[in-house]
């Protein structure tokens, strides 16, 4: 049985990954770290990792860009694993993650989903055969509680397709700021926030005379809180280093 420490237990995707582990045998949830406190859960929650007394086995982390340094902290001092959901880090916040990776395994990904990870590759795969006779833009749609934008899966498109470009992409955010004719080695990346969204993912490539568009839309928060499961028990027994989510399909 695994142990798992859930930080940001408190959150909307905190209450997914409890629902989703209720009813699973190999992995327990045992405590929570959220700077809320305590809550309903049949698990101590605590306000802060230094509070943490449970043997904990690995770490699945919902939380706020602001409190990765915590959970590096902890997770490197007591050589516990994690898996990091949380979207919207810093260029520092993302170095904390990669000097944790030389400690303990360490699972980042900006989606947790499976189609999501399809979506990628298949949009690696029409980039590749179009080639730069097609301009391609992202847009991303969430609700109107979404800190962060453009969203970490949005950025995680963008970098799978400029994987497979050998024309230097430069990502463009928004051009109302400017007046110039559209660069061949643009993509696009547009934010759209309202209601309850849970989140939608588009990908166009506009052509001569034809588009083609690749979606994916998250019904329920559910789904994500699937992968973040079988990437703790995938993570809890790796060396240290980075993984992602090609990493565990691969397996």
């Amino acid at each position: 049985m695994l142990n798992v420490l859930l930080h940001g237990c408190n959150g909307k995707m905190g209450h997914a990954v409890v629902n989703a582990a209720t009813n699973r045998d190999d992995l327990k949830i045992v405590c929570g770290v959220d700077p809320y406190g305590e809550s309903d859960y049949n698990f101590p929650v605590y306000k802060s990792f230094e509070d943490v007394s449970e043997n904990v086995d690995v770490i699945i982390d919902f939380s706020n860009p602001a409190l990765i340094e915590a959970l590096c902290t902890y997770a490197k001092n007591n050589l516990v694993p994690a898996v990091i959901c949380t979207t919207g880090l810093n260029d520092e916040q993302k170095k904390m993650v990669n000097e944790l990776s030389k400690n303990v395994a360490v699972f980042s990904s900006g989606n947790m989903s499976l189609g999501i990870n399809l979506l990628i590759a298949l949009s690696k795969k029409a980039t590749s055969i179009l080639g730069s006779d097609f301009d391609i833009e992202i847009i991303e749609k969430h609700h109107n509680l979404k800190l962060d934008a453009p969203s970490g899966t949005a950025l995680m498109i963008a970098d799978g397709i400029s994987e497979v470009r050998d024309d230097d992409p430069r990502y463009t955010y928004d051009r109302h700021s400017y007046r110039m004719k559209r660069s061949k080695n643009e993509i696009g990346i547009h934010s759209i926030r309202g209601g309850t969204i849970v989140g939608e993912h588009s990908v166009i490539f506009a052509g001569n005379d034809e588009v083609i568009t690749l979606t994916h839309q998250a019904q329920s928060k559910a789904l994500f809180a699937n992968g973040a499961l079988p990437a703790a028990l995938f993570t809890s027994s790796q060396p240290a280093g980075l993984y992602d989510m090609s990493d565990m399909l691969s397996k």
